[in-house]
């Protein structure tokens, strides 16, 4: 089949394929264009002008995990910081303020934040909680008694990403990590009331099938939000050589993630290549905008620890500013609270 044919199929109610994702990851030239724009018109049938902007405290980089591709792996050699709850509850209000519809409150894995039955990070959740915006909780993989505490404490949705749905490959990047424990992060955290998110990392050596079966059970997972990540190879990591890939495959996998399920939130991170790579992401049927920073307060980003950050290339003002010129708009918070309000009584576990 073309890709203008599997197109018209999706668009007819047909359930893609392997196959059928495969093709469309390897659009070219004019059918690549021909993918960006059934996906922005699929975007745009379901969000209107609207694009969701979150806020990104990164508050601790500690962490006990030894991933090859993470600059923040333990036997890493960096300057590494832990934020208090005052400084986190303080920045998530600098958020609000701002606009911001939701707050990611992302961490390492970090003991510290784990310990007495993470009596910390819940101490964070629920003071952020009471500023009065959306929270997003990313603390990595927790027991999973833990989730209905974190969801009690005020988390509207809970991100862990897989990277990749290889087992073998996952293997070799998550040492020592249990596939089934991280993926059923997922699973406990949606029983305990929470919106879910998942992720895939492309630039790993995984394959093209790799990457469609990844897209395909993501959605599958029925994660509110899904996204996928270009691999950004880290100093004092063993993946530091890896050659780096260029963006158009994270963009054509927006393009089919949009395309196939519509109505997922999907992220077009800052996080990659800055506030330069958001209008790309935005052209690729990305509805959100991710890893929004306050500049001048000491943080950092995941996959680019520095990129735009101090600059105050990734600060509020500057994203909103970009998002009209592209004649969108981003979403109140009231606007952004209402969808996550019916998403939530959706999933809400039955008494």
């Amino acid at each position: 089949m073309e890709i203008s044919d599997i197109l018209d199929a999706v668009r007819n109610g047909a359930q893609a394929t392997s196959q059928d994702v495969v093709k469309l990851l390897s659009a070219e030239g004019r059918e690549m264009e021909e993918l960006f724009a059934e996906a922005r018109e699929v975007r745009d049938r379901q969000f209107g002008k609207h694009v969701f902007a979150y806020g990104f405290v990164y508050f601790s980089t500690y962490c006990h995990n030894n991933c090859t591709f993470c600059y923040y792996r333990r036997t890493n050699s960096i300057d590494r910081y832990r934020k208090s709850p005052e400084e986190i509850i303080s920045l998530a209000a600098d958020l609000k303020d701002a606009g911001i519809d939701l707050v990611d409150l992302t961490m390492g894995e970090d003991e510290h934040m784990y310990a007495d039955d993470y009596s910390e990070l819940l101490e964070i959740i629920s003071g952020v909680k009471k500023l009065g915006i959306s929270i997003m909780a990313s603390p990595g993989a927790v027991k999973k008694e833990a989730m209905p505490k974190i969801k009690a404490a005020g988390a509207d949705f809970y991100a862990v990403y897989q990277e990749t749905h290889n087992r073998d490959l996952y293997s070799k990047l998550r040492l020592e990590q249990d596939f089934d424990f991280r993926y059923n992060q997922r699973v406990w955290a949606r029983e305990a009331g929470m919106l879910t998110e998942d992720g895939m990392m492309v630039g790993l050596g995984e394959s093209m099938e790799d990457r469609a079966d990844a897209i395909l059970t993501m959605g599958a997972e029925k994660c509110e939000q899904i996204r996928c990540m270009t691999f950004v190879p880290q100093a004092g990591t063993p993946l530091q050589t890896l050659e780096p890939m260029d963006s158009y495959m994270e963009l054509k996998s927006i393009a089919v993630m949009r395309i196939l399920f519509p109505d997922r939130f999907i992220p077009a991170t800052l996080d990659v290549e800055g506030i330069e790579g958001m209008k790309s992401r935005l052209d690729a049927g990305a509805s959100t905008i991710t890893s929004i920073v306050v500049p001048h307060r000491h943080l950092a980003g995941v996959a680019q620890p520095e990129k735009d950050i101090e600059s105050g290339g990734r600060s509020v003002q500057h994203v909103f500013d970009l998002v009209a010129d592209m004649g969108k708009r981003i979403a109140t918070q009231n606007e952004f609270r209402s969808m996550i309000d019916k998403l939530e009584e959706r999933i809400r576990p039955k008494p």
